[in-house]
């Protein structure tokens, strides 16, 4: 059985009580945040996303590349448009999706940066 006394605290480090209010409330600041993790946690979402990244695609460009049906990447994005990650345009009968905004390409590459690391240093913290 694994010893779990360095996870216990003999001190709280919040010294003052209104210091412990302060950080309760900033939570408020995160609230929801989950649910955009959960959305991207998904691997075949997280390749849309790198995919529309690269540039602009179709729901049948995505379905070739990725080797999926057409309703099951439709699927997916469905889900990326209410979480406002894709943003799409009508030309005649064909949807063309791409990344909502700047923000979700550097979600994208601040997560791909991180991954690198973890691979490079086995996933050890420093």
């Amino acid at each position: 059985m694994a010893d779990n006394a360095q996870d216990v605290c003999s001190e709280y480090g919040v010294s003052v009580e209104e210091d412990a209010v302060h950080l309760r409330d900033s939570l408020l600041e995160v609230a929801g945040l989950s649910e955009l993790f959960k959305v991207l946690a998904d691997e075949t979402r997280t390749r849309i996303l790198f995919l529309l990244s690269k540039r602009e695609l179709c729901v049948c460009d995505l379905a070739l590349i990725l080797e999926m049906s057409l309703p099951a990447v439709s699927h997916h994005l469905r889900l990326l448009k209410v979480m406002r990650l894709v943003a799409y345009r009508r030309e005649g009968k064909q949807v063309f999706y791409s990344l909502d905004d700047e923000h979700v390409v550097e979600l994208i590459s601040v997560a791909g940066k991180h991954f690198g690391e973890m691979r490079e240093t086995g996933g050890r913290n420093g």
